[in-house]
């Protein structure tokens, strides 16, 4: 009796301390998944003292953001030499990169100034919507310009047909229209993941490779319509920009004079620049495997591409190109004039 009471109790011991295993894992389980109300930008806290000095430079950037780009709408806007299709593209990429630069930029400075900054989980979805939908729209209307390039050397007779105010309007409205889907669905997706009970991303704003850094549990169906959206928009933009220069190269190489070629391939310079900056960085950033990679690489290349491009932008348009640098010319001097 003595020994079966033994063994009673120690059976009794062993399913209680399972028990409490058990529960202890449910309890940490559950922890995990407390529901994430808000998230905590912490980047480039780990450097204090470099907090002003990169307020300013983040500022400045900003301001010239703004100025250059804004100028570029204007100038387009008033000389009519400049009312013509690859223009009208070149204004809404403008356009498009003051409200890109708008979503990201002001929230660095934040964090930089008051050491980490806190979203709510509304907030960051909004953030990473716009910030998606503006940068869809920048890659649509980047490919669009080289197909206009492409009309304007491999079709010259009939570029005026082809690129038509009806159908410029149209590949307009179709950018905006496929961003908004296209960020419609990437958000929709991304915050439908679980994410664990740390929220703290560092990084300088809400973005995709952070954000699922955070997640738990299995998120491979949204990671997998993230990915066929990623590869509707950015590859799929590079084939038609890849395909355009192709023949754009064919048509150039049969030009018979040297003097003829670099002319033509002059007015492809700045985009084919502004197209090499803008997908370089979005390839390294997006289309590799996030796994093992050092958070502040990642932070140094979405700085490049949310931050410095579209400052850069304006600048390339118009140190490259012949008619924006005289339709600048031409109202600097009439404002000395008056």
């Amino acid at each position: 009796m003595g020994i079966k009471h033994k063994q009673r109790v120690n059976r009794n011991r062993k399913m209680e301390s399972r028990a409490k295993i058990s529960q202890e894992a449910l309890a940490s389980w559950q922890r995990n998944l407390t529901m994430v109300t808000e998230f905590f930008l912490i980047a480039f806290t780990e450097f204090p003292e470099w907090a002003l000095p990169l307020f300013l430079l983040f500022l400045l950037i900003y301001l010239i953001t703004l100025l250059g780009n804004s100028g570029m709408i204007v100038l387009i806007h008033i000389d009519r030499r400049l009312h013509t299709p690859m223009y009208f593209l070149l204004s809404h990429l403008s356009f498009m990169d003051i409200c890109y630069s708008s979503v990201t930029v002001p929230q660095t400075m934040v964090v930089l100034l008051e050491h980490g900054a806190a979203l709510s989980y509304m907030r960051c979805a909004a953030q990473f919507f716009l910030f998606t939908f503006f940068g869809s729209i920048d890659c649509y209307l980047l490919a669009i310009m080289s197909y206009d390039r492409y009309a304007a050397v491999c079709q010259p007779l009939l570029y005026a047909a082809i690129m038509t105010q009806k159908a410029r309007l149209g590949f307009v409205v179709g950018a905006y229209v496929a961003g908004l889907f296209s960020a419609l669905v990437r958000t929709t997706s991304a915050f439908t993941l679980t994410f664990c009970a740390n929220n703290e991303i560092d990084f300088i704003f809400c973005d995709l490779p952070p954000l699922l850094k955070l997640t738990c549990g299995d998120s491979s169906i949204q990671e997998m319509v993230i990915i066929v959206f990623a590869i509707f928009v950015i590859p799929a933009c590079m084939v038609v920009i890849l395909v355009s220069y192709l023949f754009i190269i064919v048509a150039i190489m049969r030009i018979p004079s040297a003097g003829g070629r670099v002319k033509t391939f002059s007015t492809c310079a700045s985009h084919l620049t502004a197209v090499s900056l803008f997908f370089g960085t979005l390839i390294f950033m997006y289309l590799r495997d996030n796994s093992g990679q050092s958070s502040k690489t990642d932070r140094v290349v979405s700085v490049f591409y949310t931050t410095v491009i579209p400052m850069l932008n304006p600048l390339i348009y118009s140190l490259r190109n012949k008619e924006v640098k005289e339709a600048l010319w031409k109202i600097l001097s009439r404002t000395k004039r008056s």
